[in-house]
């Protein structure tokens, strides 16, 4: 599932419809979505998640591959609000980030290509949530928003697409950590022939300004994801 999110050119969080009224016309801009009290968070079908996860790490399974798990002790307790901010190698990515976090429904945001018909409706029963890589998509802010502050685990490729997009990260992640008040987890990804390793790293909380953070954030990334 791949998302990309907006990138501010400011180094301090704004309102998100500042941010839109930037790059859009008056008209356009007073169209405002619901405020992010009035948005309900996507609900997570537990069992549709786990059978999502389950199957569509099935093909690693039966291909011989494993998963190399490190960091484990980083992993914050369910029930407290989260962004795991993950390296995007693969399609593979979300599956292999939740099926090595039992207990946690990490709610994805997903480029809404995603969400035809029948394979949406899954999509959103796992918890995930579309997002419009054209444009900087308010909506899906305020149902991320929704999701931290209701205690939830927001999952999130600050890269956007998969193979990195050179290493250049997306201030959205940043944006999302500072309004929402929420730790970053940032996590590594890197398949070596049959091995998958999946490293987790400290917490990093949302302090700073939107640049510095991610920044910071993209660096930690790619630390994890490099060769050990």
């Amino acid at each position: 599932m791949t998302a990309s999110l907006p990138d501010p050119q400011t180094s301090e969080p704004e309102r998100p419809e500042a941010q839109i009224q930037k790059n859009q016309s008056p008209v356009t801009a007073t169209k405002m979505p619901k405020p992010a009290d009035e948005l309900q968070a996507p609900t997570v079908n537990p069992l549709v998640y786990q059978f999502v996860v389950l199957g569509m790490n099935l093909p690693r399974v039966l291909r011989g591959q494993y998963i190399h798990t490190l960091g484990r002790e980083h992993i914050p307790p369910p029930g407290s609000k989260l962004i795991v901010a993950g390296a995007h190698v693969s399609s593979l990515d979300p599956f292999l980030i939740a099926k090595v976090m039992p207990g946690h429904y990490v709610q994805f945001m997903s480029k809404k290509e995603l969400f035809g018909p029948v394979m949406g409706d899954i999509i959103r029963a796992g918890g995930s949530f579309p997002v419009d890589r054209s444009i900087t998509d308010l909506v899906a802010i305020r149902t991320a928003l929704r999701i931290l502050k209701e205690d939830g685990t927001l999952g999130l490729f600050p890269e956007g697409t998969r193979g990195g997009g050179n290493g250049q990260m997306q201030g959205g992640v940043g944006l999302l950590a500072l309004r929402g008040k929420a730790p970053v987890l940032p996590v590594g990804l890197r398949q070596e022939g049959k091995r998958w390793l999946v490293r987790f790293g400290p917490l990093i909380e949302p302090k700073g300004g939107i640049k510095d953070l991610t920044a910071q954030i993209g660096a930690e990334i790619s630390r994890l994801s490099g060769p050990i």
